[in-house]
């Protein structure tokens, strides 16, 4: 299983394991990382999800539908040029070792 590495607002740091095809969301709700809200549950209808996907992983992850850019649009904390939303990001091989920074507010 892919490996992904979330790193809390407070620095603190979890490696976890994800099956493929499971959601940088998914992800982070069922291994209890703190501050990822989720409210509604994966269908990219809020911002509660948004992370910074370390800046060397941007070009493995698929492009950014229109639906994702919009809701990012509202996020609470500052988008960035490397602003994701969890809920739309699936784990595959070639994102082993991801790093997933968490924003300050959701």
């Amino acid at each position: 299983m892919p490996k992904v590495i979330y790193i809390e607002n407070n620095g603190t740091e979890h490696q976890v394991d994800l099956p493929l095809g499971a959601t940088l969301m998914e992800g982070a709700v069922q291994n209890d990382i703190k501050g990822i809200v989720a409210e509604c549950g994966g269908s990219c209808m809020c911002a509660t999800c948004h992370i910074y996907v370390d800046e060397q992983f941007m070009g493995l992850l698929p492009d950014m539908e229109e639906e994702e850019n919009e809701m990012l649009e509202g996020a609470t904390s500052e988008r960035m040029s490397n602003s994701r939303l969890g809920c739309q990001v699936r784990i595959s091989n070639k994102l082993d070792g991801v790093i997933v920074r968490i924003p300050e507010k959701q």
